[in-house]
């Protein structure tokens, strides 16, 4: 398995887990630290997937799963400390395949 996922987290600890675990698994996976390199990074290359925080030091999440929407339908998790019911409601309406809150 080859398939190239793009991780925007801006916690570098939590990246790195999150890489590995999915390194491990066969996954190759690339980070971005901010949403804007998350969005340059999935303009110019080709995911299978993008696994989205939302609480990003230089934007909203939810505007870079809307921009990265607006082209693509590429799938988007949202992997956010935002738990509440309304953001996993909001999350999901602006294009998120799914919504999963960090523990």
């Amino acid at each position: 398995m080859n398939d190239r996922i793009l991780l925007i987290e801006d916690d570098a600890r939590l990246a790195e887990m999150v890489s590995n675990y999915l390194g491990g698994a066969g996954f190759h996976v690339e980070i971005a630290r901010n949403g804007a390199a998350g969005i340059a990074v999935q303009s110019r290359e080709i995911f299978d997937a993008i696994i989205l925080d939302l609480m990003l030091p230089d934007m909203d999440g939810l505007d870079v799963c809307k921009q990265i929407r607006a082209r693509n339908a590429i799938p988007i998790l949202m992997l956010t400390a935002r738990g509440e019911p309304m953001d996993r409601v909001v999350g999901l309406e602006l294009g998120a395949d799914d919504y999963l809150a960090k523990p």
